[in-house]
């Protein structure tokens, strides 16, 4: 009786590291998915659409771990590594600034690839973690699409 308990508890312990390894190898594939290059074609803040006149030649460039964003003069103006959490739908993102003046400021919020569309949505300083695709006080949403295609 104890040999067959010892049996059940060893694989319980292969079954949860098989499981917590294909969330593993998820992740890394979600990540895969966002790398390449986006042109914001809307976007919104606290409610309101942004005009398109601001969000006009931005680019977004995301590697597996950085997103780095251009103005029309190719000058970097916003510098962050990120992580997704692909076991929510939409998956969840937190991205932690590396460039002046968003250095070391954190911003959750969610994240959707469908296609060659990407939506991100998060939370300013002191605002509220985004539930969807809507912004409410103190949170912007963008939706890219792919430079590529």
């Amino acid at each position: 009786m104890r040999f067959l308990m010892v049996i059940l508890a060893l694989l319980v312990l292969l079954l949860t590291a098989a499981r917590v390894a294909a969330e593993g190898k998820t992740g890394a594939k979600s990540a895969a998915e966002l790398v390449g290059g986006y042109t914001i074609v809307a976007g919104e803040k606290e409610g309101k659409p942004e005009p398109a006149e601001r969000l006009k030649d931005i680019t977004v460039r995301f590697t597996k771990d950085t997103i780095r964003v251009t103005d029309k003069d190719k000058k970097e103006t916003y510098v962050a590594t990120y992580k997704v959490d692909p076991t929510r739908k939409p998956w969840s993102i937190t991205m932690t600034g590396t460039l002046a003046p968003n250095k070391g400021e954190v911003a959750k919020g969610l994240i959707e690839k469908d296609g060659d569309t990407v939506r991100l949505i998060y939370a300013l300083p002191g605002g509220k973690l985004p539930t969807g695709f809507k912004t409410e006080d103190k949170q912007l949403l963008f939706v890219m699409k792919n430079l590529n295609k």
